[in-house]
Formats: structure tokens, C-alpha cells, sequence
């Protein structure tokens, strides 16, 4: 059986990632990318297809685990009997070829060492011709290679290669795992020790420029350092989650492929790297939004691949078994091909927040904002499959009106700040056209709360959002309903869910985890409403559930008291920082967001 999720880390070159179990084991990398074919995709299988162990003979987990302060770079700590051993793992940063990094050193006494190297391209399926060729052993299958350079000997069997050692203390033994195309010359192996050194400096300069000072500066930053991690550097894109398929249901079909881009969590994200100083990540993050949606609206996707793909075709891995059976394995994501009206508040939100924080004007953002605009005139009042990518029929959700409203809301105060020519009045009157519709329709008086979509009786923890993004003030009573019905109905264990999944409202097998953003964004609904004690127990509930080195995924399941979903997840993390923001006594993202002023 794998590890449970959250006994993973991360480490990364801001181009792609890998998982780092807490047994020695690199259980999941992609490379050259987030989006890759993995080449060791144990993690939704069995070591058959694809590790790198690295670990005392003994077998055993690390003992103790942290990153270097303000750096992606990784030190487990290994105790036997025998002696003790530590191995520092980053993965440097460079644009032409990936490099993962493992240094072993002897702590104290004698640790007997083992290796395991099982190379499977394309995500397990592929078997390589492997070589050694002046002590560096090659792995090389159609336009993947694969190089190990280490003084370490390893031998083939079983299709697998596998070193045995031994490391006294003051001993340091490296070895450097690189992928690089295989109709290029091999590059060279870069030296352990500076590579690593050369990491960390790199990780310590970036991560000195945040500006968070509050009491949760430890979890705040590390949230940075994930979202930094999580970022395609070439193009500022940021991912949901460095991996594909895992359950938010143990044995289950929701399995999906997190490796991309979504339109909606761009103002999420703004919100959270600008309120900690990261202005220029803002930017680039902002352009790669202009540079993904450039064509019509009408063919805006939800999601983009990290340099701005659209063609994110699904398909099922049948030969891979899944996250302790959770099958089936999927990559790609079909709900590219979905309608989903919120993600134009999202990209109008966008564009208005990093406005106001002072980012370089794009002289393509203008046109696309009246384009969009155009199209929401009539659009807004279609049905689409909302903000969780229901696959059953479209519907008026509420949360995707409320996200309409945003985009003409925040195009009246573009227009009226003179940084967008389109029509005051007719921005004006939509504007409280739809909020006159959301209203009327999508609030329940009966229930004396909002609900999922016109018509409804569900509730859907999105409806959070209203007072996050302005639609209503958080002392109105039919927020205040709202939240209370949230509370009353979809907390589970003290977190939140989306919606109650045994309707079959959204097409699939009922059961999920508790959904860990949302119960963040109650949080926030919390702080506006001045419930700050309740706010603050919520905040801490949740980054509870971070693991030993502050890693979160999207989900939560509190029977089995396990993380779910993709990880680790940009989302949750945003949330996290965007609340911590909240909760630390400035005007943080969801005042701002809102336009409320600091109580």
C-alpha cells in the first residue's frame, strides 16, 4: 500500500515537481513538466511503475523531516539502530533539462543503505533500454532519457536497478537523477553539494521578498513557496496540483487531472501573492491570463495547460490500478469542453485587482475586457455546469450569476476610474439586472437562505462567496441566513462540504471528503461578520491538517482522519494565506475584494 498522501512532500524546479514519500521513496515525477508523461508513477500504482527509492536497508520512515527555512529544499532524517542518516533532496532550477538531487550523509555510527531505481516512461507503461556507460547509468525510451550519476554501483535485475551501501558518519554520498531529451547529448551532472547550496540561496532570495509579518508567518510562507513551486516559469501559469487522480474518495471515480491552469483561481491567487508582497508573480500570473483567453469569449475555457494549451484531451490509463484502487486513472480533463459563466467575474475580478494594486498596465487588457463584456451582456443569462464542473445538465447556478454580476460590477468601477471606455449606464443597469435576478431567484425564503441554483432547495458552500466578493454586506440578513444554513447542513466534523453529493446532482457516485477552501472561506465569512473567535478556531481546525512540512491537499476526510484529493493543492493554500490575511488585523483580501473598509 502507498503512502497516505500527506505523508509526501514536495519538491520542485518551478517547471515540474516530485513526490517524496517518507520512506525514501520518489513516488510521482513528470518531466520536462507539471503536464508530462510521469516516468515514476508509483504513487497511482505499485513500485512496478516507477520509483526512486533512496532509504536504510532496514526499510523504515524518516524520523524527522523539515525544509531549510524559506526554501523547497528537503532534509529527512533516518534512525537505525546502527546510526543515523540524513538526505537533502531539491530539484535546482534550471530551462533546459531536469535535475533531482539527493545527498546521503552519516549523521552518527554505521547506516547500511539501499537504492532502488525502477524507470517507467509514460506513466508506467514503458519499459527503457537501460546502460552504464563510464559508471553513469542511462535510461532511454522514445523521446525520454533518463541519467543517474552517482559513485554508487547499481545493478539490473527484475527490470529494476538496485546499490547497496554504506554510509559512516562524516560520510556524504551523492547522487543526481536527470531527465533530459533523448536525441540530446547527456548533460553533465551537476556537484551535489553546490547544487544544493545554489538551491537554496535561490529559494532564501525569493522567499525574503514576502511581506506577511503576522502570527502565522511559518504557514503563510511555506503556502508561497508551494504556490512558487506550483508555478510554470516559463509562462507565470499556476497549476491546481502537481498530480493527476488522487481520489477525493478512497475507491472511488472522482479522479481527476489537477496539472493545469483554472481561470478561476487567477483572482484567488492575485489576491493572495499580492497581499504578501509578491507583486511580480501577480503580474506574470496576470499575463498569462491574457495570453490563454486571447480569442473570442465564447471560446473562453475554464482551463488552460501551463503555457496556455487548450486541447486537454481526457483519457483513461487502464494499466495503472490508481491511489490504493481508486480507479480509474485519468489525464486530461474532459470539463474543458464545459460552460462555466462564473469564470468571466473571475477574469474581470482579476484584471480589476491587479489594477488596483499598482501592476503595470497590459495594453491587451482593455479590448478583452470589452469583449467579454459584450459577450456577458446576453450570456449571463444562460445555464452552464458552475464552479464544481457538474457532469450532469446545465443549470442557473447562483454562485455563476453572482460571478456575472462581479464582471459588470467591477467594470462600472473601471469605467468610472477612467481605465475602461465602455458604457457607464448599460454596465450599470446589467449590473443591477443581475442582481435584481440573483435575488429573486436564487434566494430561498422558505429556508431564509441562497441556494445551488434557481428553483433549488440544495445549498452549495460557493454561496460563501457573496458577501466575499461584494454581492450582498455580510450583516445582511439573507447572508446571514445563508451562512447559518451552511452550518447547520453541509458542516461535517467542523469543515465544510461543497453540497450534499448523494443527490446525484452533479452526475457522479456520491461521496467526498469535506472540501478544505470552502471551509477557508467560512472562516473569512466569519471575520467579516466580527465572529472572530470563531473565525480564528475554524483557521486553526484547518492548518491543523497541514502535514509535518505544511503541505495541504483539497480535501479531508475527517472519519478516517486522512487528506484527499490532488496535492499538494494551489487552492487550499491561496486560501489559507488569503485568511490568514483576514484574520491578522489589516484590510486583507476578502475586505478588499469586497470593498469593505478595515472594522
Amino acid at each position: 500500500m502507498p503512502s497516505r498522501i500527506e505523508q509526501y512532500a514536495l519538491i520542485g524546479d518551478t517547471q515540474t515537481a516530485a513526490l517524496v514519500g517518507d520512506d525514501g521513496s520518489i513516488d510521482w515525477l513528470c518531466a520536462p513538466r507539471f503536464d508530462s508523461p510521469a516516468c515514476f508513477a508509483a504513487l497511482l500504482g505499485t513500485p512496478d511503475h516507477g520509483r526512486w527509492l533512496l532509504a536504510p536497508a532496514a526499510g523504515g520512515r524518516a524520523t524527522r523531516r523539515r525544509y531549510r527555512d524559506g526554501t523547497l529544499v528537503l532534509e529527512s532524517e533516518f534512525e537505525t539502530p546502527d546510526g543515523a542518516v540524513r538526505v537533502t533532496e531539491c530539484m535546482p532550477i534550471h530551462d533546459t533539462h531536469v535535475d533531482v538531487v539527493r545527498l546521503v550523509e552519516g549523521l552518527r555510527g554505521q547506516v547500511q543503505m539501499h537504492t532502488e531505481l525502477t524507470v517507467r516512461f509514460d506513466y508506467g507503461s514503458t519499459i527503457p533500454w537501460v546502460r552504464t556507460t563510464n559508471g553513469v547509468l542511462d535510461a532511454i525510451a522514445g523521446p525520454d532519457a533518463l541519467a543517474l550519476h552517482s559513485p554508487i554501483e547499481l545493478n539490473g535485475a527484475d527490470l529494476r536497478h538496485r546499490g547497496e551501501f554504506t554510509v559512516n558518519e562524516g560520510d556524504a554520498i551523492p547522487f543526481v537523477l536527470t531527465w533530459y531529451p533523448s536525441h540530446h547529448d547527456r548533460p553533465h551532472g551537476v556537484e551535489a553539494r553546490r547544487a544544493i547550496a545554489e538551491t537554496t540561496a535561490w529559494w532564501l532570495e525569493w522567499s525574503s521578498r514576502s511581506t506577511y509579518e503576522g502570527e502565522w508567518a511559518e504557514l503563510v510562507n511555506r503556502s508561497a513557496i508551494t504556490l512558487k513551486a506550483l508555478t510554470f516559469a516559463p509562462t507565470g501559469g499556476i497549476i491546481a496540483a502537481a498530480t493527476t487522480s488522487l481520489p477525493e474518495c478512497i475507491g472511488g471515480v472522482r479522479n481527476w487531472d489537477y496539472r493545469y491552469c483554472w481561470l478561476r483561481d487567477a483572482t484567488f491567487s492575485l489576491y493572495a501573492l499580492i497581499s504578501v508582497g509578491y507583486v511580480d508573480e501577480a503580474r506574470r500570473w496576470r499575463d498569462w491570463l491574457v495570453r490563454a483567453v486571447a480569442g473570442t469569449p465564447e471560446q473562453f475555457q475554464i482551463m488552460y495547460g501551463p503555457a496556455g494549451e487548450r486541447r486537454l484531451t481526457e483519457l483513461e490509463l487502464p494499466w495503472l490500478p490508481g491511489y490504493e484502487g481508486s480507479a480509474p486513472v485519468r489525464i486530461g480533463n474532459a470539463a474543458t469542453l464545459q460552460f462555466q459563466l462564473d469564470v468571466y467575474g473571475e477574469v474581470a475580478d482579476a484584471f480589476h485587482a491587479t489594477d488596483r494594486a499598482g501592476v503595470a498596465a497590459d495594453p491587451d487588457v482593455e479590448p478583452l475586457q470589452q469583449a467579454l463584456l459584450d459577450f456577458l451582456t446576453d450570456g449571463w443569462r444562460e445555464p452552464d455546469e458552475g464552479i464544481w464542473e457538474v457532469r450532469g445538465p446545465r443549470q442557473h447556478f447562483t454562485h455563476s450569476k453572482v460571478m456575472a454580476w462581479v464582471a459588470f460590477d467591477r467594470a462600472v468601477k473601471g469605467i468610472e476610474a477612467k481605465r475602461l471606455d465602455w458604457d457607464l449606464d448599460k454596465a450599470t443597469t446589467l449590473r443591477d439586472a443581475v442582481h435584481a435576478e440573483v435575488c429573486a431567484e436564487g434566494f430561498d425564503a422558505e429556508r431564509g437562505s441562497f441556494v445551488q441554483s434557481f428553483g433549488s432547495k440544495a445549498l452549495d458552500a460557493s454561496l460563501l462567496m457573496i458577501p466575499l466578493v461584494g454581492f450582498l454586506p455580510p450583516d445582511d440578513p439573507r447572508v446571514v441566513g445563508t451562512v447559518d444554513a451552511i452550518e447547520r447542513e453541509l458542516m461535517r466534523d467542523g469543515f465544510v462540504q461543497r453540497y450534499l453529493t448523494d443527490d446525484g446532482v452533479d452526475g457522479l457516485p456520491p461521496g467526498e471528503g469535506v472540501f478544505l477552501p470552502c471551509s477557508f472561506w467560512l472562516a473569512d465569512n466569519l471575520a467579516l461578520m466580527g465572529r472572530m473567535d470563531e473565525a480564528r478556531a475554524l483557521f486553526e481546525r484547518l492548518v491543523a491538517l497541514c502535514n509535518d512540512v505544511g503541505l495541504i491537499s483539497e480535501e479531508y476526510d475527517p472519519s478516517a482522519c486522512r487528506l484527499l484529493g490532488n496535492f499538494p493543492q494551489a487552492m487550499t493554500h491561496v486560501a489559507l494565506i488569503n485568511t490568514a490575511c483576514n484574520l491578522s488585523g489589516t484590510i486583507g483580501p476578502a475586505r478588499s475584494r469586497s470593498g469593505m473598509k478595515k472594522r
